[in-house]
């Protein structure tokens, strides 16, 4: 199980394959001091810092997209409450490609001469430093590798074993290799049978996964390509409330410590005919709307 002050890289994109379920349970259990790494800040980290489970974050940015700004992490960084450290999309995507091929660092030009990397090199971050090449002159960016404690992403399916189909966008397949310990929720548990059919689309190999827990709508309310869409509903109010400390307070208590689990959580925030109107469309994979 994830301890307090364990290194946690959480996979999806603003408001995609968010893995929310896993999120809300650490959230339950008062995990606290996390080091929590991100590609791109999205919701289940909002929530986390948000709940002060979070002592460090780093990241590249993120939303709630065209909903709002993660309100949360915002104030938390105002406040001085959690220690953030900023790289591009590009680097941070780079250092977990190395933790995924077992290197001990990888070097980049892209942050020469930026106020992201000044910034990282002002505050001494680790594994961060500017030396030449060895071939070379030449100056370059010396980065070092990501290779989490945990990680924990959603995906569509898996089988038993481990193996993981991811349909659509991918943006979190170099840290879920990089993991020391990789936790996959699913929207489905297929069997081995299925994989077989389709060795294909397996992205992520059964020798790399920890464990696999199958909850349905485990991303609610972001959304899971070919199986529902992101609820507006809900994501509009969040993009309210978590700019209020009060509000979220009551959010947290109302919708997330008051439930033991996932099934409680989504009749909090979602009806059954509310999560059957957001299923995908097979052909478009995303909900129809308009």
């Amino acid at each position: 199980p994830i301890y307090s002050g364990a290194e946690v890289a959480l996979g999806g994109f603003a408001i995609t394959r968010n893995p929310i379920a896993f999120v809300v349970e650490m959230i339950r259990q008062g995990k606290k001091d996390l080091n929590l790494i991100e590609g791109i800040g999205s919701m289940d980290a909002d929530l986390l810092v948000g709940s002060g489970c979070v002592k460090k974050y780093s990241y590249s940015g993120g939303s709630l997209d065209r909903f709002g700004r993660l309100g949360r992490i915002n104030s938390a960084i105002a406040r001085g409450d959690i220690e953030v450290n900023e790289y591009t999309g590009l680097s941070m995507t780079q250092r977990f490609l190395a933790g995924s091929i077992g290197l001990e660092f990888i070097t980049m030009k892209t942050l020469l001469g930026s106020d992201i990397l000044n910034q990282l090199l002002e505050k001494k971050v680790d594994g961060v430093m500017v030396e030449k090449s060895p071939f070379s002159d030449e100056k370059l960016v010396y980065l070092k590798a990501l290779k989490p404690d945990f990680v924990v992403i959603h995906a569509q399916y898996a089988d038993q074993k481990g193996n993981v189909i991811i349909e659509g966008p991918r943006w979190d397949i170099e840290m879920a290799k990089a993991a020391r310990n990789l936790f996959v929720t699913v929207e489905q548990v297929v069997s081995n049978n299925y994989i077989k059919k389709f060795p294909e689309k397996v992205v992520i190999p059964s020798v790399s996964t920890t464990a696999v827990i199958e909850v349905p709508f485990g991303a609610f309310p972001t959304a899971v390509y070919k199986s529902y869409d992101y609820c507006s509903d809900t994501l509009t109010h969040y993009a309210k409330i978590n700019e209020n400390d009060e509000e979220f307070k009551k959010f947290l208590n109302e919708n997330i410590l008051s439930t033991n689990n996932h099934f409680e959580f989504l009749d909090k925030l979602a009806n059954f005919e509310k999560l059957m109107n957001l299923r995908a469309d097979p052909d478009y994979g995303y909900m129809k709307r308009g």
